[in-house]
């Protein structure tokens, strides 16, 4: 299955729901209006898009229909597409041009950060880079030889200390490894216990400071995973991880398996934090680098 086709079929779920109601409100219309205008903002807000944000795209709309004089409702739909698409274009490629970079994976358990960071190695490897995974977390038993079996499969390099050691320490030698192997990226697991819990948010910061102090000129990327399926509760912990450490991108996990997927939506409008990928399936190809005019294609396509 090709690129584009792997995201239209990601999102049929949200596709199917969304865009079903979406056309059934355009064809009992014979105008456009602020009628109009006011049930497709109800139709966005009920498909996990946010309150703000879909009132951001109505906004939007407006403008486009009085700026090209369109009175066809049945062209709501394209006008949809290139919105969609507008609000969602920029940020998307990894900022990873330094020898080494750094990409720092976060999220709470259960979104599929093990699964995410095996497959980033995959792609990083095929596009010729050398890549070391750092085991950072240490709280969670399996985690450690999770991240094994797929830094196995990917065919990269990974340091680990035993369960329950410092993740920070974990994190230096791993950026250790780096430098004496001339690896071009690095890629930290870290502990995914509770996103509002203390602890959690100060190991992070030591995790950062380890990080910037052994390599202060390396780019580094911090990729929050968020499970599409949990719709708003996604937004609410990307919300809460940016507080405390400093998000530069959005991994949305589980694409295929919801209809919610317009909460990428609400990420990108209400926390300006790109989505870098995303995750349509199983396989160890299935991480898809997010493409704005291919997902509002996938969105608001036949």
């Amino acid at each position: 299955m090709g690129f584009f086709s792997k995201i239209g079929e990601g999102l049929r779920k949200t596709r199917e729901s969304l865009m079903g109601t979406v056309n059934s409100m355009l064809h009992a219309f014979t105008r456009i209006d602020e009628d109009l205008f006011e049930e497709l903002e109800e139709i966005l807000i009920t498909g996990d898009v946010g309150v703000a944000t879909a009132q951001a795209v109505c906004n939007r709309l407006r403008e486009l229909v009085k700026e090209r004089g369109i009175t066809d409702p049945a062209a709501i739909r394209g006008l949809l597409r290139e919105t969609v698409a507008g609000m969602l274009e920029g940020g998307q490629e990894l900022q990873i041009a330094t020898k080494p970079s750094v990409v720092l994976v976060i999220g709470v358990n259960g979104v599929g950060k093990t699964t995410t960071i095996g497959k980033l190695a995959a792609q990083l490897k095929a596009q010729g880079k050398q890549v070391i995974l750092g085991a950072a977390d240490t709280f969670r038993a399996a985690a450690i030889e999770q991240l094994e079996v797929w830094a196995e499969r990917a065919g990269v390099d990974i340091i680990r200390h035993g369960q329950a050691a410092d993740p920070a320490a974990v994190v230096f030698d791993t950026c250790s490894a780096a430098k004496a192997r001339g690896a071009d990226v690095i890629i930290c697991d870290t502990a995914g216990r509770l996103h509002n819990k203390k602890n959690l948010m100060d190991e992070l910061h030591k995790i950062r400071r380890v990080i910037d102090r052994e390599l202060p000129e390396a780019d580094v990327e911090v990729l929050l995973v968020v499970d599409a399926t949990t719709g708003q509760n996604a937004v609410n912990q990307a919300k809460e991880f940016r507080q405390v450490a400093g998000i530069t991108g959005i991994v949305l996990t589980k694409l295929d398996g919801t209809a919610r997927g317009g909460v990428v939506l609400t990420i990108r409008e209400e926390l300006d934090v790109p989505v870098k990928f995303i995750g349509v399936g199983e396989g160890i190809d299935d991480l898809q680098p997010f493409d704005a005019a291919a997902f509002a294609d996938g969105l608001f396509g036949e």
